[in-house]
């Protein structure tokens, strides 16, 4: 039964809905452990979304400390079996992610990752995922626990794209599970942001007034009434105004809280367990610092200032930044794979909320801006000098944000024409200033909600559960955030792995 559940912040009393948040078994490491190396070996798994961030770290985690491990079914969107086999080669057996497994392996390297990971033609977006028939009854004959990564992450996404990866995906995925033979265990990756931005009252669910399929319908209608780029927009609108209609600020969680809500109700006598991480970031250990795939979360801020191109922050100084390196999300995916899936089918759906800032090792935004302000200084991104790069100055009201950054560009085009145009007013853009302005407006808009944020994540179960491992198994799957040094982190790890993941998407 889904209860609910208080954070104390600086705000007062928060309240959000979760489940089986209980209290932890005991505090103590078991000299044995949970077994996870033991529950991994011989087990196939079904994993969506594995050449994704998330994913693809998993998967590299799963081989390397278990090349015992039985085979990893790889949903992969493609046209074909070949398209899918391209996909795996290029995306994953090539990714530079998989360095440590190819000096284990060496010249066996190629063989042993096609003998391990079978990619499977098919979308979480489509009716039966995607799969023919024969290889559905194929693999639902082997498959042990089913792992699903896949999400729709855009903050501003279409609703109807939306609704049917994260809503109604995760039901598709477990409709599969139904029919799988020896399934030990359905575990679903949703978000810390599934939880409501006003407080619920005792007993109230996340979605207690929520009709999916209406909301299916609503996204249905407006697909077919629009067209072109018209039909985008009106669907990005829409998927924004359903969820501040029900207290979320974005479609993204809007549609993710709905995924959770119909696991809740669809899953009968599967054992199912959902991990909510925070805002992932680079690696912080394994398989090496720094690892990032994608220009993500906080790296568009960073970069900004970075290059020189935005002094300013629509933010508090103060809220409260929760990031979780993807190395100890995918090892706590692990420990709860292994702790939930060789037991007694669970009585309730077991939420993990990994999270690394909690009460006990608090990160501000303005302390990450620092620490990044810091790094670039020292190593920038451009021919800017440190005395030129400026830090950072918060806005707690949109209309200073964008006052200020329109001067900032106003004055950024004055040196550049070298003394032309001083006439101007130094609050004239040209076309080209106007469009960055609206560009660093969006973002800062998109980003309102985790600017301001005060909230706590109650880690509750992801505490227990650390707290049941071994000392050994801690030291092979590290997952306690509150361990994290930050300014080390940002300065030594995130902010180089992020400039070689800039570099690496220019050259290519």
């Amino acid at each position: 039964m889904a209860t609910t559940n208080l954070i104390a912040t600086s705000n007062g009393v928060r309240f959000f809905s979760s489940s089986s948040l209980g209290n932890p078994d005991h505090f103590l490491s078991r000299r044995d452990g949970i077994g996870i190396v033991r529950f991994l070996r011989g087990k196939s798994y079904f994993v969506t979304g594995a050449t994704g961030f998330l994913g693809k770290v998993l998967v590299e985690k799963l081989l390397r400390e278990s090349p015992e491990i039985g085979k990893i079914f790889i949903l992969m969107k493609s046209k074909d079996q070949e398209s899918a086999n391209k996909r795996l080669y290029d995306e994953i057996i090539s990714s530079d992610l998989f360095k440590l497994l190819k000096q284990m392996h060496g010249s066996s390297y190629e063989a042993f990752m096609k003998s391990k990971l079978i990619p499977v033609t098919g979308d979480i977006g489509e009716e039966n995922l995607g799969m023919d028939s024969e290889t559905a009854d194929k693999i639902s004959e082997e498959i042990d626990v089913i792992i699903n990564t896949a999400g729709r992450t855009t903050f501003d996404d279409r609703y109807d794209a939306a609704l049917s990866v994260n809503a109604l995906g995760p039901d598709r995925l477990l409709s599969f599970g139904e029919e799988c033979k020896k399934l030990k265990l359905f575990l679903h990756v949703s978000t810390e942001g599934t939880v409501l931005e006003t407080p619920l009252c005792f007993g109230e669910n996340i979605t207690s007034d929520l009709n999916i399929e209406t909301e299916v319908k609503l996204a249905s209608e407006a697909a077919r009434k629009f067209h072109g780029s018209e039909k985008s927009k009106k669907l990005k609108e829409l998927g924004y105004e359903r969820a501040q209609s029900y207290g979320w600020e974005k479609a993204y969680t809007f549609t993710k809280a709905m995924g959770e809500s119909l696991l809740h109700s669809n899953r009968g006598d599967l054992s199912v367990v959902i991990i909510r991480p925070s805002v992932i970031e680079s690696s912080y250990k394994e398989p090496f610092p720094g690892w990032l795939q994608g220009i993500r979360m906080s790296a568009p801020l960073i970069l900004g200032n970075g290059k020189d191109q935005i002094p300013d922050l629509f933010g508090d100084y103060q809220s409260s930044c929760d990031v979780i390196p993807v190395d100890m999300v995918a090892n706590a995916i692990i420990a709860a794979m292994a702790k939930h899936g060789c037991g007694n089918v669970l009585t309730d759906v077991k939420v993990y909320n990994v999270t690394s800032t909690s009460h006990a090792n608090p990160l501000r935004l303005g302390e990450l801006m620092d620490f990044s302000h810091q790094h670039l200084c020292v190593s920038s991104l451009t021919e800017t000098t440190a005395k030129d790069l400026k830090l950072m100055k918060f806005h707690s009201s949109l209309e200073e944000f964008t006052s200020s950054v329109s001067k900032a560009i106003a004055k950024q085009e004055r040196e550049m024409k070298n003394g032309e145009g001083e006439a101007a007013s130094h609050t004239t853009l040209s076309m080209k200033g106007k469009r960055k302005l609206k560009y660093f407006v969006s973002l800062a808009k998109t980003y309102q909600p985790y600017m301001f944020f005060q909230a706590r994540f109650d880690d509750t179960n992801t505490r227990s559960l650390l707290n049941e491992l071994s000392v050994e198994e801690r030291k092979m799957f590290e997952f306690d955030g509150s361990c994290i040094d930050w300014e080390h982190y940002f300065i030594n790890i995130h902010l180089p792995g992020l400039k070689m993941e800039l570099f690496r998407q220019i050259s290519s």
